[in-house]
């Protein structure tokens, strides 16, 4: 069973969710908050597999949150998923950095959002919707080259499909642009992750931005 809570300020957001969330026989909601600090509190009490956070929340908004959540070692098995809007698309890479596992719009596609769930909870990143691939973009062009510890380590290969990976693209889209398997791809990124320390893909997608890779 996944456990999952969900913080945003719009009550008819949180019952869209949990409505969403009753229809997944292995979904289970085990709170919601109104405001960040509800949202600390319960994430803190409840450690739940994924957590849904609002950007924008009265008191302590969603980054800060998030930010709390993965600094606190008991905590490190919560999954951030950020919900976001086009009109604040500029704190995206913030939450990537910060080690959310990926974003959604608010109003996704039901099938996105359990999606997101599933692919959280297993250890995944959502980093594969078109609107991930442009705000990835937005990023990549505008964010300066910053060092990365042990990107030496990285084969000419590895760098290749980390730059891919940048892009939102998908394990068996890389595959298919450079014509190996998906099974190869993904050892490449496993092996990239661990050389890099990357807690997931989105982190990932991070160094790949922060080292100039893109």
């Amino acid at each position: 069973m996944i456990r999952v809570v969900v913080a945003d300020d719009q009550a008819l957001v949180r019952m869209g969710l949990r409505t969403l969330l009753e229809t997944e026989p292995d979904c289970q909601l085990i709170g919601e908050a109104a405001d960040g600090r509800e949202a600390l509190a319960l994430i803190g009490r409840t450690k739940p597999d994924v957590a849904f956070l609002d950007i924008r929340m009265p008191f302590l908004d969603g980054l800060e949150v998030l930010r709390r959540v993965s600094s606190d070692p008991a905590l490190d098995a919560v999954r951030v998923v950020m919900l976001t809007t086009f009109e604040i698309d500029e704190y995206v890479f913030e939450a990537l950095r910060c080690g959310a596992s990926g974003f959604l719009l608010k109003d996704s596609d039901p099938g996105d959002l359990l999606r997101a769930v599933h692919v959280v909870a297993d250890g995944g990143s959502l980093l594969s919707p078109t609107v991930t691939r442009r705000v990835i973009e937005r990023f990549s062009s505008g964010a300066s080259a910053k060092p990365v510890p042990h990107l030496d380590k990285l084969t000419e290969r590895e760098r290749e499909i980390m730059r891919h990976v940048a892009s939102g693209a998908s394990n068996d889209e890389i595959a298919e642009r450079l014509v190996i398997s998906p099974a190869t791809v993904r050892t490449h990124v496993s092996r990239a992750m661990i050389k890099l320390g990357a807690r997931d893909r989105a982190q990932l997608v991070v160094f790949a931005v922060q080292s100039g890779l893109t």
